[in-house]
This record gives C-alpha cells, sequence and structure tokens, in this order.
C-alpha cells in the first residue's frame, strides 16, 4: 500500500503474540500513521504502544516463532461446541447447521454433517482436513459447490451428497478423487452432467445419479469408472433419441446398472428401459433437435449447456416455450436455445434483471410478458435479444420508460406497453428502436410527452395514445402539430385537461390553446427518482442512517452510488449488497456486525470508500477484502480486533486511508 497516509486501529483489543510481530516493525517504517495502537494482551504488554514492542518481545505460548498463525476463527482446531468428537469422527448431525463449522479438528477422518440446513459448500471447504475419509452431507439444502471445495483430499473414499437442491456440479469439483469409491448424489436436481464430470474417478464402485432432472448424457461420461461395479440412474426424465444409443450400448456390454433406468420420451419409448431397447430405435426424428454435451452436433462439448432441457412446469413443443400462467416470478434461467416465442403472460413477475440470458436466445422473435407485475426493467435486461420483433408488456406496472430498459432489441418492429402506469415520455425514452412500427401506449397515465419524444422511431406507423389523461397545456404543444404532419394511424387521442379542451383531439387543438397557466412552463417531463420510504435520496446518494434497520430497505435504486447505513441494527453485512454494482460508498459503522466473510464485498469493484468503524467485529477472514482494487478509504476503528491475518490487506492496491 505505497499510498497509505491515514492508518487508525486504535480502541481494538489486539493480542501482542508472535504472529502480530510484522505489524510492530511495519509500523516503525511508518512513524506518521497508526498512531495509538495499542496492545490489549498479553498482561505485560498491555497498554503499550505496537510500534515500542521489540521482536523479542512478541511470544507465542507453547510454541516458537515457526508456530502457525490462529485462523480468523474463535478456537483452533478444536471440536465444536454443537458437534461431538471421537476416535476421528466429527458427528455433526441434525444441529441446525447452515454453514460448515469452521476450524474442524485436522485430524478428524470423517465428518457426518447429514440433516441440517446447509445452503452451499464454499471453496476449500475440506481442503484443510487431508486425513478425511468419508464426508456425509445428505438431507440439507445445498444448490452450488465450489469447484474447489474438495481439493486435495487424496484419502477420501466416500462422498455422500443425496437429497439435497443440487442443479449443477461444476468443473472439476471431483478432480483429485482418485481413492473415491462410493459417490451418491440422488434425489438431487441435477441437470446436466459435463463428460468430463468423473474422469479422475478411476477407483469409483458405485454411483448414484438416481432421481435428478438428467434428461441425456454425452457420450464417454463414464469412460474413466473402470472400477465401476455399481450405477444408479433411474427416476430420470431420460429423452431416448439418437444422442442416448450409446447409452444402452453401454449398458448392454456392462450391465451394472441395477435401478432401472427407464426413458421418459418419445412417446414411442416411453417407460421402456434403456439397457433393453434396440439401438436403431434410438433416433432423432427432423422435430427433435436436441444439442447435447458431448455429441456431434455440440461444438462446445465440454460444456454443461444442454438445449434438452424445458423450463420447470413449462411446456416446450417445436420453437415456443410456453411458460404462461405459472405464478413465475422471474424469467427462467434455462430456456432452450431454438426458442423462437417465448410466453411468459400471466405471471409474477416484477423486475426483468439483465442477466445477458437473450445473448443466447439467436433465434427469438417474440417474447410475452403481460398481465405481469413489471414495475423495473433493468437497463440492458434485453441485450443480444437483437432477432426479437415482437415484445409485449400489457398490463403490467411500468411507471416510467427509460432508453436503456430497451438496450439491445434492435429488430423490434411491435411494442406493446398498454395499460401500464406510465405518466410521462420522455424525448430519450425509445432511443435505438429505429425499426419499430407499431407502439401502443393505451390506457395509461400520460399527462405530458416531451418534444421529440418520437423521433427515433424512424419506421412508425402506428401509435395509440388513446386513453390517456392528457394535459393539453404549452408543453404539449408540439405534439398537436406533429400528429397533423405525421401520415401515422393514431386513433385521435384527446386532451383531458384543461377543461375547456376536454374530449377534444389533440391534433384539432389550435396553436394558441395549447396554454400553460403562470409557473407552468418549467413543469416539463421530469422522471420521478427511486426512494426507499425510510431514506431520503438525492441523484444517486441515499441516506439511510439511524433508522432501525436490520435489512436493506425495498426499493434502492440500482443506480445508487452512495450508501449510508450507520446507526443501524445490522448484524451482518447484508448479502444483497454485492447487487448494487455501481456503489462507491458504503458507511455500515455504529451497527452491530460481529463477522465479515469472504464474499461479503463481491462484484464491489468500484468501492473507494467502507466505513465499518464502532462495530463488534473481532476477527477478518483473509480474503474479505478481495477485489476491493479501488478502494483508498477503510475504516476499521472502534471494534474488537484481536489480530489480523498477513495478507489481509493484498488485494486493495488504491487503500491510502486505513
Amino acid at each position: 500500500m505505497p499510498k497509505l497516509r491515514t492508518f487508525r486501529l486504535h480502541s481494538n483489543h489486539l493480542l501482542c503474540d508472535c504472529h502480530l510481530a510484522w505489524l510492530s516493525q511495519w509500523l516503525r517504517q511508518r512513524p506518521t500513521i497508526g498512531l495509538f495502537t495499542q496492545c490489549s494482551g498479553p498482561t505485560s504488554l498491555r497498554g503499550l504502544n505496537v510500534a515500542e514492542v521489540q521482536k523479542s518481545e512478541f511470544s507465542c505460548a507453547g510454541q516458537g516463532e515457526a508456530g502457525h498463525a490462529p485462523s480468523c476463527t474463535l478456537s483452533s482446531g478444536s471440536c465444536p461446541a454443537m458437534c461431538t468428537c471421537s476416535n476421528g469422527i466429527v458427528d455433526c448431525r441434525g444441529k441446525g447447521l447452515t454453514a460448515i463449522p469452521a476450524n474442524l479438528p485436522e485430524t478428524m477422518t470423517e465428518i457426518r454433517l447429514e440433516l441440517n440446513g446447509i445452503k452451499s459448500i464454499p471453496p476449500g471447504a475440506f481442503s484443510p482436513y487431508r486425513k478425511l475419509r468419508r464426508i456425509d452431507l445428505s438431507n440439507n439444502q445445498i444448490a452450488e459447490i465450489a469447484p474447489d471445495a474438495f481439493q486435495g483430499l487424496r484419502s477420501l473414499n466416500s462422498l455422500v451428497l443425496y437429497g439435497n437442491k443440487i442443479t449443477d456440479l461444476p468443473r472439476g469439483v471431483f478432480g483429485g478423487l482418485y481413492t473415491l469409491q462410493l459417490l451418491l448424489l440422488n434425489a438431487n436436481k441435477i441437470n446436466c452432467i459435463r463428460p468430463d464430470a468423473f474422469q479422475d474417478l478411476q477407483n469409483l464402485s458405485l454411483l448414484s445419479l438416481y432421481d435428478n432432472k438428467i434428461q441425456s448424457l454425452a457420450k464417454g461420461t463414464f469412460t474413466s469408472l473402470r472400477a465401476i461395479q455399481t450405477l444408479h440412474l433411474a427416476q430420470n426424465p431420460f429423452i431416448c433419441d439418437c444422442n442416448l444409443k450409446w447409452l444402452a450400448d453401454f449398458l448392454r456390454t456392462n450391465p451394472i446398472e441395477t435401478s432401472g433406468a427407464r426413458c421418459a420420451s418419445p412417446g414411442r419409448l416411453a417407460n421402456k428401459r434403456i439397457g433393453q431397447i434396440k439401438s436403431k430405435k434410438f433416433r432423432c426424428s427432423a422435430k427433435e433437435q436436441y444439442f447435447i454435451p458431448g455429441t456431434e452436433d455440440y461444438q462446445l462439448n465440454s460444456e454443461c449447456n444442454s438445449d434438452v432441457v424445458c423450463p420447470h412446469k413449462c411446456r416446450c413443443e417445436a420453437s415456443v416455450v410456453e411458460c404462461s400462467s405459472l405464478k413465475l416470478t422471474k424469467i427462467p434461467e434455462r430456456i432452450p436455445q431454438s426458442t423462437a416465442d417465448l410466453r411468459l403472460n400471466n405471471n409474477e413477475i416484477s423486475i426483468l434483471e439483465a442477466t445477458g440470458m437473450f445473448k443466447k436466445l439467436t433465434h427469438l422473435k417474440k417474447i410475452n410478458l403481460s398481465n405481469n407485475k413489471v414495475s423495473e426493467i433493468e437497463d440492458g435486461a434485453f441485450e443480444g435479444a437483437a432477432s426479437v420483433s415482437e415484445l409485449h408488456l400489457t398490463a403490467n406496472q411500468l411507471e416510467s420508460i427509460r432508453s436503456g430498459m430497451f438496450r439491445g432489441l434492435d429488430g423490434l418492429r411491435t411494442l406493446m406497453l398498454r395499460n401500464n402506469r406510465i405518466s410521462c415520455i420522455h424525448n430519450d425514452s425509445f432511443t435505438g428502436l429505429r425499426n419499430v412500427r407499431l407502439l401502443s401506449l393505451y390506457d395509461n397515465q400520460i399527462t405530458t410527452i416531451s418534444p421529440g419524444a418520437f423521433d427515433t422511431l424512424q419506421a412508425l406507423s402506428t401509435l395509440n395514445l388513446l386513453a390517456n389523461p392528457f394535459n393539453c397545456n404549452c408543453q404539449l404543444a408540439w405534439l398537436g402539430d406533429w400528429l397533423r404532419k405525421r401520415k401515422i394511424v393514431t386513433g385521435n387521442p384527446r386532451c383531458q385537461n384543461p377543461d375547456f379542451l376536454r374530449q377534444i383531439p389533440l391534433q384539432d387543438v389550435a396553436f394558441p390553446d395549447f396554454r400553460c397557466e403562470e409557473g407552468q412552463e418549467e413543469g416539463g417531463c421530469l422522471p420521478r427518482p427511486q426512494c426507499p420510504q425510510e431514506c431520503a435520496c438525492l441523484d444517486t446518494v441515499v441516506r439511510c442512517s439511524n433508522k432501525h434497520l436490520q435489512a436493506l430497505p425495498k426499493g434502492l435504486p440500482k443506480n445508487v452510488t452512495e450508501l449510508y447505513l450507520d446507526g443501524n441494527q445490522f448484524t451482518l453485512v447484508p448479502g444483497q449488497l454485492s447487487t448494487y454494482k455501481y456503489l462507491q460508498l458504503v458507511d455500515l459503522s455504529n451497527n452491530k456486525i460481529s463477522s465479515l466473510s469472504n464474499s461479503s464485498f463481491t462484484n464491489m469493484s468500484q468501492l473507494t470508500t467502507l466505513i465499518l468503524s464502532y462495530n463488534s467485529l473481532q476477527c477478518i477472514p483473509p480474503l474479505a477484502f478481495q477485489g476491493l482494487r479501488s478502494l483508498r478509504l477503510l475504516s476499521l476503528h472502534g471494534n474488537d480486533i484481536s489480530t489480523l491475518p498477513e495478507g489481509i490487506f493484498a488485494d486493495v492496491t488504491s487503500l491510502s486511508h486505513l
């Protein structure tokens, strides 16, 4: 940190043992910063300035200076309080855990974590425990596994993961598990297996994929399983087309599938055992163009992007994906790449997020999102949807239109915005939609439209503005003139105000009659900023200080750059904070935050100021500030920090004030 000019670490509980000797030398080299940083322990050093303590005085009881630095946990290598430990077995069954306990005994050979509420397996979760032979994580809520969760476990022979919510096995997750003999993945939601998923499992004897969502498997998936004796594949919705012919051949040659795996489709093979069907029956018709990882039709054969998966509860036929009336709250993540008509009407979708999903749907022509609860469309939500010609957003809750909402819809010809809550049209609302021919704004709450609002719609031939409460004052005078000069079908929109112009078509009102009372000229069509009820907002600055908040307030603008949450009741850094990618300043001082995680500030690459002073922080994990390369000011004073792991600030290369 060559730019560091301010560093405050006083009012913490620093333990001046051998692991903090580096800080003393570091402070002596920088005599103008870190003033009043004092030892809290041991007793012999209490109250002394860290910089004044000599290297020989930093000692660790019971170990030399080569001893391992304590990890950022309450204890080192101990049995968790809620578990029992005996003969190398750590038993944490049914203890209500939501995460894997940290700082487990390094000598354990078996860990039992079944029947808990664990939701994810983080990076390197078990890597420190090299003697592990058995891990049981069955019957939890696990939906995500880090690729390196089991890295380095060369002695592991049993891995039990059944009864979870796993949908994907990340690349390399079983890499290096050469001694594994038992792998139970049954009763999950796995929908795709990469061809190389099991390539290091040469000693595996039993593999269970029973009761998942697998529709196909790439040829060669089981090739590396040289010791396999038992394979369970039943209760999966297998599509028995030409891409699965290899599996039937494999099972006839190797009669190891003992659960009775059967075809789910096509109809002619439904409910028949895969291993008993003749090879010639596995064929692909012209209507069944499935792209399966590992087949000759799929170029990226190492990826897990099977295009056979129809979204859960939806119906897929030919190029139509029918997901209407399913009470969906968001657009399904996995949509077949061959989709041309996507029907999402009559659901409960409220926000269209910019996930980039449309970049893969190059054949998409029509999107129907009518009769939802859409109130927000993130800028770039339709990025990549250049092939879409029809977009239906009728009967939603949109209140305003920004140009960024429709970015990417270069080929759009029909835009239906009927029956929303739009009150104003700006002159950049439809920027980029040069091919739109039909635009319907029927039955909104539009009172005024900015001059030039439709100038970018070069191909416009039909514009429906009926059933809007137009205020025909001086600000709308341009529209009457514009309608008279354009050969566009409009249906004759009518004035609602002022009273003497009520129900008169706009294009029939004489220019002098569009007049404003004194003081109305500057009213205009200004966008209403979004702001949580509990907070005060100015542009992109949101202040929510001293509001007794325990969670992020609803309605935070997505483009917020400064967020003040000081003086509240937060005990953790809100998980949703990382979704606000434009944040430059976050103030969480004077809360009750007791710990940070390695993901507390993920994706916040623009953050320059982070204030965490006067909380209850005791320890900070080594990667807590990873990725914060723009961070210039970090405030940690007034906490209960007793030690800082070396390298904790390695990533914050721009830091100047600490």
